[in-house]
């Protein structure tokens, strides 16, 4: 199997996010790669998500904390010199998850923490989240990364994001704050040069030795490419949603937002926020709404195909009274 490590030396979120995506473009043919990178003080939002609810971009704007939205889904994080991130560049010939999650959590038992991976996408220590994972597929190249929260300021993670009160609810907690954790609260010695020699360290062990992945000019050029379009107005923020009627539920997975704009009393414009594992649903779910009559009915049968996330979405639109 061919093996790679990459060290980005920037902390700049957009280029780090770039090169991020750049990789995933060019999976290694059966092999892996081991991105690291640390960014700078940034809200990093999942593709789905609605960055005008989601963040105190305010509050950001103020503190010169950058905007940046991924390619792949979940919920919205806060990245500060205290994350160490990392990510998993495999072709789909040797990509597996539970192995990947396998070599975060050995290199974090490295440095004397225990820790399991829980739920969907989420590592826990002593019961607390310390790192998020989001997914991605792109051809034959399978992307599965994730932060690792060391020293981060908790404090400002909770100001510049709106976590809706249905989703602390569904967790039973109380605010963003005791759903997380630094590991330095676990073990005061760790820094960002031990989490990533650690992660080295499992990496190979896991994998075999590695090759450092070398950046050539046709590569740096796509990279900043990939840039303009990572910092650009339209990827972050695109236009502040317009709409007639808002629809909005909480699942088990995720919460769902719907935007309906109608004409004539069918859908002529819909517009859909998640903050599902998934990167497609949302995009699939508003092109399967628009032109469609606007009774229950009619959106249920819009939806398809009739399970998993989009049958409870069809069984939750099919139920309602407007």
């Amino acid at each position: 199997m061919k093996t790679y490590f990459f060290l980005c030396e920037t902390n700049d979120a957009w280029r780090n996010l770039a090169t991020d995506e750049y990789f995933l473009n060019h999976a290694p043919e059966g092999g892996i790669l081991l991105h690291i990178y640390i960014n700078a003080p940034s809200v990093i939002i999942g593709k789905s998500q609605n960055a005008w609810g989601e963040c105190n971009l305010r509050a950001m704007e103020r503190d010169g904390v950058k905007l940046v939205r991924r390619i792949t889904g979940g919920g919205a994080v806060y990245h500060d010199l205290g994350n160490v991130n990392f990510s998993f560049i495999a072709h789909q010939s040797v990509y597996d998850v539970q192995r990947q999650m396998g070599v975060i959590l050995k290199a974090v038992q490295k440095l004397g923490i225990r820790a399991k991976f829980s739920g969907r996408n989420d590592l826990l220590a002593e019961g607390r989240k310390f790192s998020g994972n989001a997914f991605c597929i792109r051809a034959e190249g399978r992307q599965h990364h994730g932060t690792l929260l060391l020293s981060a300021d908790l404090q400002r993670l909770s100001g510049y994001l709106n976590v809706s009160d249905e989703k602390l609810k569904s967790k039973g907690i109380a605010s963003v704050r005791s759903r997380v954790c630094n590991l330095c609260e676990l073990n005061g010695e760790i820094t960002a040069d031990k989490m990533i020699e650690a992660l080295k360290q499992s990496f190979a062990a896991e994998y075999g030795s590695f090759q450092n992945w070398e950046l050539g000019p046709a590569a740096r050029r796509e990279i900043e490419e990939l840039y303009e379009k990572h910092s650009s107005w339209q990827w972050r923020l695109g236009q502040a949603p317009r709409f007639d009627l808002e629809l909005r539920k909480r699942f088990s997975w995720g919460e769902v937002q719907v935007l309906l704009s109608f004409r004539q009393a069918h859908v002529s414009h819909a517009q859909v926020f998640s903050d599902a594992l998934d990167p497609d649903l949302a995009e699939n779910l508003a092109g399967m709404l628009v032109g469609v009559r606007f009774c229950a009915a009619d959106l249920c049968a819009a939806i398809h195909p009739k399970k998993g996330e989009y049958a409870e979405i069809a069984q939750w639109l099919g139920s309602l009274e407007y």
